[in-house]
């Protein structure tokens, strides 16, 4: 059964497309089905919205490292380090970092 998130996001979104919390919330959704095709397309939307959004470049590193993507999840990552590192997201920089560290 899908995520029952996903849909009122997807309504928000209708209304109000540079919604980045919508966005990110809806990429966290599809990431808990196990949608990661759908998760990375929207985390990467939330950052074109918002590209200051620390946790949205974790959570797309995430899906794309799922996907295989690896040179896109390794590129996600450095700059997801510099804009969190910005930001003082001492948290989300370190998961990069050992999330980057994992890729080889």
């Amino acid at each position: 059964m899908p995520n029952p998130r996903i849909e009122p996001l997807k309504r928000v979104l209708a209304i109000e497309p540079t919604d980045d919390v919508a966005w990110f919330g809806l990429g966290k959704a599809y990431m808990e089905d196990g949608n990661f095709d759908e998760a990375a397309k929207a985390l990467q939307q939330c950052i074109t919205v918002k590209p200051t959004y620390s946790a949205a470049y974790y959570a797309l590193a995430q899906s794309l490292q799922k996907l295989g993507r690896i040179e896109e999840c390794r590129t996600i990552c450095g700059t997801g380090i510099d804009v969190s590192a910005k930001n003082g997201d001492a948290m989300v920089t370190k998961n990069l970092e050992l999330l980057k560290g994992t890729l080889g």
